[in-house]
This record gives C-alpha cells, structure tokens and sequence, in this order.
C-alpha cells in the first residue's frame, strides 16, 4: 500500500547534506514532524503525547531512584525510607514515579477505549494495535514488579497471592512458580529477578513504542470519521490533512500542560491517595493483611481472576470435561489473561465494515455499556470476595467476554450503520465551513 503524499526532507546547506548522507536523522526528524495527520482529530488523540512523556518521566525517576535503592530483603525498605526522608528532593522523585504509574495507566486505557470506539484497530492497523497489546502487557507486568520494590506488607504478601496463580498451571505450575521466584516462597531471589525486570522492561517498552510510532506512521493515522485519507494525489492528501508540525504539536502540547496541572496537584496535594496503607509496613510473612488488593489499574482483571469461583456452572462444566486438570483457580487465571487476549483479537472479531462508532447507532449503546462494566469491575475488585460482590464480578466479566466474542461478530451482521462521509475534507467542512478549510481558522471537532 503507498503511503500519504507529502514533502520529505531535502537538506540544503553543506552540513546538513554531509550528516544526511551518513546518518539521516535530520530527515527522519522533519519526516516525523511534517506526517500529514487527519485535520479532523479531535481531544481524544491527546493521549499518544501523554503516554511518551510519562514514559520518560518514569525511566528519568526510575534511573534516579536506583541510585538510592538497596535490593535486598532487609534493607530495601529501610532504603525507601531513605529516599524519601535524607535524599534531596527524594521524596518528590518517588511521588513522581509512584503516580506516575498511575497516570501512565490513566492514559493508556482512554487511548485503549478511544481506538476501540473510532475503530483503530481495523485494516490495515491490526499490526499497530497488536503492538500496542504488547507494550500494556508489558506496562502491567513492569508496574507489578515495580510494586514489589518498597517491600512493603502490600507488597510482599501481593507478591505472594500474583505468583501463586502461576502454581495453578497444570503439570508444571509448581515449576514454574519456583523459576518464577527463584526459591519455594516470596524472598531475597524474588526481589533480586522484580528489581532487574523492572529497569529492564522499560526500555523494552521505548522500543516497542517507536516500532508503534512507526508502525502508524506507514499506515497513517486513524481519525473520528474511520475514512482513510486520499491517496490518489498530493492535492488530495493536502485537502485531507494538515502537517503535524505545528498545529498537533501545539495542540497536543496545550493538552498534555493541562493534564500535567491536575497531575501536579495530586502528586503535590495527595500523592498516597492512589497507594495502600499496608504498605508503609514494612513487610512481615507472619502477618498478612485482611484484605489484599492490587494497585487500581489491575483491579478489572483482578475481578475477573476472583469471579469464577467453583461454584459457577462454567467452571464446574470446564473441570468436568478436563478430568479436573482446570481447577476453579486455574480457570480464573485464564480468565484475567483471556480478558486480554479477546481484547487483542478485537480486528478479527469486529465484524462491521464501518470503521468508526460514530456512525453505528447499535454500537454506541453497547459500546457505553463496556466502558461502564470496567469501570464497575474496578470497583468491585478492590471489593471484599463476599456477600454480593462475587456475583456482581461475575456478571460484569460475562459481559466483557460477551462483548468481544458475541456482540461485535454480530454487530456487524444486523447492525444498519449510517453512511460516513466521503473523504475527510468533507467532515471537517460540515463542522467548520469553507472559511475553517481555507486556512483562516483551525479548530477541533468536539466529539
């Protein structure tokens, strides 16, 4: 497929020409910055800048904070206390690291639910959104590991509960837990493997983010509409697109200044708001906590791992047919990683051939519903395992499963979508006008 059109860099004084021929990283710069993008991106394709800057926000913290951290079972909390207590600014450096994880979180789900609602998952972008799977795979395991490192009680006992899932597996659970944790239980070797993945992982995660970056870059960008630029000529394209540089750049710079305000004051005004008391206890395998609850962005799969007990019909039927070698807690583990994976195989499994959800009325209402039941399972896995919360985790990881395997796939065969416009001129010119296409004004759509 060829790509958009547009002007690519032609260096022009002698030594520009002299590192263009050797290393073009000048032409890969201006090819970066002038990508011709859809005119008509709105406020939700904010999240792609929010997401590189936490990035490197957590690999600058993180790079600082190892200088100061002690990996080993009796002295990495006394080492975190040091940090936040004698290290100059230290305790800054951890609340910026510790939230942002959680802003990292807050961006990746809105850019997550964002590409699910306008359909950017769709051909020719499966590769792209595959690539994004990994790199949330990868943020999950990386902000897992991270959180063993205060050595908390949270932390330890976390650790505990995360790696016994593993031990669920058949045949070589308890295999893999011991190579998993390097010994029988949660200890010095456990703390020795989280603490290495977790600074390795997040340069594994920049790679992955430039091949996504470059992926879309090939393909070029999805919009609200889901119509894909012309490519039939450059003027065509132009009437299209705008160049990134400089209206998505200031725009996207203007957003990220704004969520970094709110970031701001969370970090300065309540930065253990997102964190759990246990954890400033120092960890003690003797005394577990009476409730124990992941970091809130783990809370929806948590719910799932929890909600398929062996009392569910599923499950008893599941355990029957494989002679019992998927047990209740086994199924639960496929469960919380299946949540994942149908959520991967979004582009097979959507059947319509409208691209955007904007223009599918049955979507919209289902749609809605799946961002509700996230947020509902959220909740309810920071929820006690008792009275009605089982039932409620239940019937919202049906209809996640449900919504993926069954209502997308059908969608797409009874659904009467409205008619998207023809090209992407012809959407911004509804929103704004022949004035706003001549150039005099430039503005977003709102939705």
């Amino acid at each position: 497929m060829s790509g958009i059109p547009h002007d690519h860099y032609e260096p022009k004084s002698n030594g520009e020409k002299w590192l263009h021929s050797r290393l073009p990283i000048l032409g890969l710069a201006y090819d970066t910055l002038m990508i011709p993008t859809p005119k008509n991106l709105n406020w939700m394709w904010i999240w792609g800048i929010v997401l590189t800057f936490t990035l490197f926000l957590q690999i600058i913290t993180g790079v600082v904070l190892v200088m100061h951290y002690t990996p080993h079972v009796d002295l990495a909390f006394a080492s975190v206390e040091h940090i936040m207590r004698d290290v100059n600014g230290g305790h800054m450096i951890r609340y910026f690291h510790m939230n942002g994880a959680s802003l990292f979180f807050v961006a990746v789900y809105a850019h997550m639910f964002r590409s699910l609602y306008y359909g950017s998952y769709k051909a020719p972008r499966e590769v792209t959104w595959i690539i994004g799977m990994l790199i949330f795979l990868l943020m999950m395991g990386t902000a897992f590991m991270g959180y063993v490192l205060p050595w908390g009680q949270m932390s330890f006992h976390g650790t505990a509960v995360i790696t016994g899932l593993f031990g669920a597996v058949p045949f070589v659970g308890e295999s893999l837990q011991t190579w998993l944790l390097g010994a029988s239980a949660v200890g010095q070797p456990a703390l020795n493997r989280f603490f290495s993945l977790h600074y390795l992982l997040p340069f594994v995660i920049l790679g992955l983010v430039i091949v996504h970056i470059w992926a879309f870059h090939t393909t070029g960008n999805n919009n609200p509409t889901g119509v894909e630029v012309r490519r039939t000529s450059k003027a065509d394209a132009e009437k299209d697109t705008l160049p990134f540089w400089p209206y998505f750049v200031i725009k996207d710079l203007f957003a990220l200044a704004v969520i970094l305000a709110v970031f701001m004051a969370v970090v300065g005004f309540m930065p253990n708001y997102l964190g759990h008391p246990d954890n400033y206890i120092e960890a003690n395998p003797l005394a577990t906590p009476a409730h124990i609850v992941p970091e809130w962005y783990f809370l929806p799969f948590y719910a799932i791992l929890r909600a398929f007990d062996n009392t569910v019909w599923v499950v008893i039927i599941a355990e029957w047919v494989s002679f019992g070698i998927i047990d209740a807690k086994f199924f639960g583990v496929l469960a919380m990683f299946g949540a994942i994976v149908v959520m991967a195989l979004a582009p097979w499994l959507d059947t319509s051939s409208v691209r955007s959800g904007r223009y599918r009325p049955m979507f919209k209402w289902w749609f809605a519903i799946l961002v509700v039941d996230f947020i509902v399972l959220m909740w309810v896995g920071a929820m006690p395992a008792e009275g009605i919360y089982p039932i409620i985790a239940l019937i919202g990881s049906t209809y996640w499963f449900a919504y993926f395997l069954v209502i997308l796939p059908l969608l797409g065969v009874i659904e009467k979508p409205t008619t998207p416009p023809a090209t992407i001129e012809d959407d911004f010119n509804a929103h704004y006008g022949s004035k706003a296409a001549s150039g005099d004004t430039v503005a977003t759509p709102a939705e």
